[in-house]
């Protein structure tokens, strides 16, 4: 079976430079295509990238080394012992990339959105991200069918884990089964917790671990097939690796949310990922309006029918959400607070984005 990567040089080597722009003139741009509300909008890692966590694509994303092999959807679920070694090694590596993802904050692009959303200008989010920082942002004020209907997780969350049987669990409570199960591991992150120094992580959680031999890690069978008597290690979390396919719902929920929009707003993604980037294709087909909010070069750049502003939306979006609320930016108590929300706190940066030729690592979330 043979699944190509989809890097950042192959898809963007035509790629044509987009003008700079001002902040103010950003903001008015952006304001201007979200007055009369009704946008659809889609959101990437780049949004997280104030969270703490780390994008995959951009200037120092994975993607950006044509090197970069991740584990496949085949091979973490394969039944033969090779399979096994790749559970081990991914749930090792994600055990420890998790809680950062877990603990991370929505940031003030996150909360603005919420706002935006909270509003009605923005009832649809389809997020490409796993780590469920859009429904932290606005869980506090919407109910569970509100969250349901109005963020689409495109690619899944990491916040939940199923066996291949169905059965499924809460990540934290999967946490807590691999700490009982590696004792010498779970020492190991609660070190990690004590003194901040953890190894860099990436937006599906996983992490970079040199040197570490992963055939002691015990990956914990599914209780509710032992039940059955069955032994059963193929587990996974919530997440779309390479090689699987959106589920059928998730896909034709997408294409509905771009249908229900009067426009579209693409968020933080090079759209790198062709699930996102079809999405784009089925709105410019449908001839809605389409700005998108991103910094450097994308698969959507030179698209008919595209406009493109390149500026982080963490520097503009809380000007942005105050231009289109004008007083209920002020008046509503929800709406001023959200907008008082939301930290920044971008990764440290580091030396490790050469070492990552040599590493597998795990999944994309970005399959076909």
């Amino acid at each position: 079976m043979r699944v190509s990567v989809p890097t950042i040089p192959q898809l963007l080597a035509s790629a044509s430079p987009t003008p700079a722009i001002s902040p103010l003139e950003a903001i008015e741009r952006v304001a201007s295509f979200l007055t009369g509300g009704n946008v659809t909008t889609i959101t990437g890692a780049g949004v997280s990238v104030d969270s703490g966590i780390r994008a995959y694509r951009g200037e120092k994303g994975q993607y950006m080394n044509p090197n970069y092999k991740p584990i496949f959807y085949h091979e973490l679920v394969d039944e033969t012992v090779k399979g096994f070694k790749f559970r081990q090694r991914y749930w090792l590596r994600s055990y420890l990339g998790y809680p950062p993802v877990r603990d991370a904050l929505p940031n003030t692009t996150h909360c603005a959105l919420a706002a935006l959303q909270y509003a009605s200008v923005i009832p649809r989010i389809i997020t490409q991200n796993v780590d469920g920082l859009h429904h932290k942002a606005i869980s506090h004020v919407w109910n569970r069918n509100q969250l349901d209907s109005g963020i689409l997780e495109l690619h899944g969350t990491l916040h939940r884990v199923h066996c291949k049987h169905g059965h499924d669990v809460s990540r934290n409570i999967f946490q807590d089964r691999i700490s009982a199960a590696n004792p010498q591991w779970h020492a190991y992150a609660l070190e990690l917790e004590k003194t901040g120094n953890r190894p860099r992580t990436n937006p599906d959680g996983d992490v970079v671990l040199e040197g570490v031999s992963y055939d002691d890690f015990v990956v914990p069978e599914c209780p509710e097939c032992l039940m059955d008597g069955l032994h059963n290690t193929n587990i996974k979390p919530h997440l779309v690796f390479f090689g699987e396919s959106i589920s059928q719902e998730r896909k034709r929920r997408s294409y509905e949310d771009i249908e229900a929009g009067s426009r579209l707003l693409i968020v933080g993604s090079t759209l790198a990922t062709y699930s996102a980037f079809r999405l784009v294709k089925h709105a410019i087909e449908l001839q809605k309006p389409v700005l998108h909010l991103n910094i450097g070069p994308s698969r959507a750049d030179g698209l008919p029918g595209v406009q493109k502003v390149d500026i982080a939306s963490g520097d503009i979006i809380r000007q942005v959400t105050r231009a289109v609320l004008g007083t209920s930016a002020v008046q509503d108590n929800i709406i001023a607070e959200l907008l008082r929300s939301g930290i920044v706190k971008r990764p440290p940066p580091d030396h490790s984005d050469e070492d990552y030729s040599t590493n597998r690592n795990t999944a994309d979330m970005s399959s076909s």
